[in-house]
């Protein structure tokens, strides 16, 4: 066909075709930006838990999602994607379209995936994060156990390294990293066995698979209620009494150079695409403070021993790239207990944990929301 000029539009008809094609896009994507925030969400919201269910993660995120719908009318369905801590529901979630449907529900800022190699996504690059509450480690055993106390562990993989086994909810996961955080300041090495989520993991020490219990708090403190557990430490900063009586010890008590250190624990969040719409990441915001705030999360937080911490936007930003520096820290340092190769912060990117503050913020960061 002819590409001569018409002469009410001196363009040629590759042109008009081509304009025309734009201000297709165009009306498609601006209006519908637009309308997509006024209208969101028109449909059900979908969040996709990083670790199994019943675990700590999974309980903050139904909670959270119970109250958002309460607050706002709207449908919220929870699933788990567990595996890669945290890796496989990330891959997930990145490769949906960013409208603000399918959030991940995730622990620590997502912190373990770029560290293990699992996902190249640069946290501040690639995710707004919405931070709701944090957690505390835990260290428990059977009743029937012959560690009465946490001395009783330490004197006893002191005099056979690696022997006492103690469950994880994964490799390179949150609480085997906390575990090798106090066991280094312990001075003793243990053996660390991955489950698939904080439920698994005291499920196995309840059921004698392996002989401390690791995890939260949150995932123990019924049990150790009930007399079916019996807690050894816990990184928070004081000890925890319970209604009955029964001391769930600090170990700042026990190991005195940790103090300065605790609490020491996990963080939970909402996590979704940074390139969603700011209309819709607002909305989200919005709705996700009103329900870390609302009657029914802080009495659950309160009944699990969390502890509430709500960060958006920069202030969550910078506090997703130190965890990762921390974490970097922690895996190289024991890069034998990780079994899989682990990044350099030379290799991410990143500063040692001591220069961060005059690292942040990184060279081309800007806020999101």
């Amino acid at each position: 066909m002819s590409d001569k000029k018409t002469p009410s539009s001196g363009l040629n008809r590759r042109e008009l075709l081509a304009g025309a094609a734009g201000m297709t896009a165009l009306a498609i994507t601006i209006p519908a930006g637009s309308a997509l925030a006024q209208d969101f969400p028109a449909r059900p919201i979908t969040v996709v838990v990083m670790y199994g269910a019943g675990g700590g993660t999974d309980t903050i995120m139904r909670k959270l999602a119970e109250e958002m719908g309460k607050a706002k009318g709207w449908q919220i369905n929870v699933i788990n994607k567990p595996g890669a801590v945290g890796g496989v529901a990330t891959q997930y979630v990145h490769g949906q379209t960013p409208d603000g449907y399918t959030i991940l529900g995730g622990a620590n800022y997502n912190k373990f995936v770029r560290v293990m190699g699992h996902v190249d996504f640069v946290p501040w690059e690639e995710w707004v994060f919405f931070q709701a509450a944090n957690a505390i480690a835990s260290w428990s055993v059977r009743p029937d156990s012959p560690f009465q106390t946490f001395d009783d562990v330490v004197q006893a993989a002191k005099a056979d390294p690696g022997k006492v086994s103690i469950s994880t909810s994964g490799t390179g996961g949150l609480w085997h990293e906390l575990a090798l955080i106090v066991g280094s300041f312990a001075g003793i090495n243990l053996k660390y066995v991955p489950y698939k989520g904080g439920k698994a993991a005291t499920l196995a020490g309840l059921q004698g698979e392996v002989d401390i219990a690791g995890g939260g708090v949150h995932e123990h403190v019924d049990l150790v209620r009930a007399g079916e557990l019996r807690n050894l430490q816990q990184t928070g900063t004081e000890d925890i009494t319970l209604e009955n009586g029964t001391i769930m010890p600090s170990v700042g008590g026990l190991i005195p150079e940790i103090k300065p250190f605790l609490p020491i624990g996990g963080t939970y969040n909402f996590i979704m695409r940074r390139d969603t719409p700011t209309e819709v990441l607002e909305v989200v915001k919005e709705a996700f403070v009103a329900a870390a705030n609302s009657d029914g999360f802080q009495e659950m937080v309160k009944s699990k021993f969390f502890q509430t911490d709500i960060r958006t936007g920069e202030e969550a930003d910078k506090r997703a790239a130190q965890l990762e520096v921390i974490t970097v820290d922690t895996f190289n340092k024991f890069a034998d207990q990780i079994g899989a190769e682990v990044k350099s912060a030379a290799d991410l990117g990143l500063p040692a944990p001591a220069d961060f503050e005059s690292w942040w913020p990184p060279e081309g960061y800007q806020a999101r929301i």
